[in-house]
């Protein structure tokens, strides 16, 4: 079972306070910094490596520090590099997060090129699994070509014309509440139901496909034999960077492993919420066996 994730790749170093900065002060970091990679998709292929699946990585980053850390992280958990193109001309993009630990809360401020895009390359991998993120739109539609049978997933985060383009493309359409309510220019009220009702709707006569709608720390909603709101579980926040593609990263773990569209809704619940109980994204992706155990757990109490 080979995956391919596709998109954004990213150096996030994370500022852990325990209180929104006050404009013009001096602040104490109340932690040591956090330095890891980042991004969407990236964060993605980390975790499918780290829980033992075959994957690749299909990005850019520059020709430096940032790039050739990123490159070194993936290696260590056995990502495949070979289609990450290094770009002498054009800085790795990087994030900087103030992480306020005593809410959970992150503020990101992002530094990324427009010119930061894969040139069109050749393609020279059978893939099983493709996962998305809206970035590298040429490569990823190119991917999806070559691989017609392959399970197609898109994490749509934000609402942009490429994402949506994709998504027309793809077997599961899994968004964040930011894009189901941008796209369809309605508003959830949790204290009614109706309304995700009607955003998935719409979302599902334009994407015939799956489709998921991620809700943060509520959990995610779906239509399986009936609409279906998966609860997230209850966890102390102290740091919520990278909580959405590890559940994306989940989600396309179990979506390879046959598992059914419920389950994999409450381990990749269960695999985001546990990440936002650490600070640093890729250092908050517990381990196949942990989420399991945790699954087990709730299943039999």
């Amino acid at each position: 079972m080979k995956i391919i994730c596709i998109g954004n790749a990213a150096y996030d170093v994370t500022l852990p306070v325990n209180h929104y900065p006050v404009e013009n002060k001096k602040i104490r970091l109340d932690a040591p910094r956090v330095e890891c990679g980042g991004g969407s998709a990236s964060n993605c292929a980390y975790l499918l490596a780290k829980w033992g699946m075959e994957t690749y990585f299909a990005g850019a980053v520059g020709d430096d520090y940032y790039g050739n850390r990123i490159i070194e992280e993936f290696e260590k958990v056995g990502v495949n590099t070979k289609y990450i193109e290094k770009k002498k001309d054009v800085p790795t993009t990087s994030s900087f997060i103030i992480a306020n630990t005593s809410i959970g809360s992150r503020t990101i401020l992002t530094d990324k090129s427009k010119d930061m895009v894969m040139k069109k390359r050749e393609i020279d991998d059978d893939f099983d699994v493709i996962l998305l993120d809206g970035y590298e739109r040429d490569f990823a539609v190119e991917v999806i070509k070559k691989n017609p049978n392959a399970i197609k997933i898109i994490d749509a985060g934000s609402l942009r014309e490429n994402t949506v383009e994709l998504a027309k493309m793809v077997d599961y359409v899994v968004c964040s509440n930011d894009f189901a309510m941008e796209f369809t220019k309605k508003k959830i009220d949790y204290t009614d139901m109706k309304t995700l009702i009607e955003i998935y709707d719409d979302l599902k006569k334009e994407f015939s496909q799956n489709v998921v709608i991620t809700l943060e720390d509520k959990g995610c909603f779906t239509y399986d034999n009936g609409y279906k709101m998966v609860p997230s579980i209850k966890v102390k926040s102290v740091d919520s960077t990278g909580a959405g593609d590890i559940y994306h990263g989940a989600f396309t773990y179990c979506i390879a492993n046959g598992y059914d569209i419920i389950t994999t809704m409450k381990m990749s619940n269960i695999t985001g919420a546990l990440s936002v109980t650490r600070v640093g994204g890729r250092f908050s992706i517990f381990t196949l066996e942990e989420v399991k155990a945790k699954y087990d757990e709730l299943t039999l109490s």
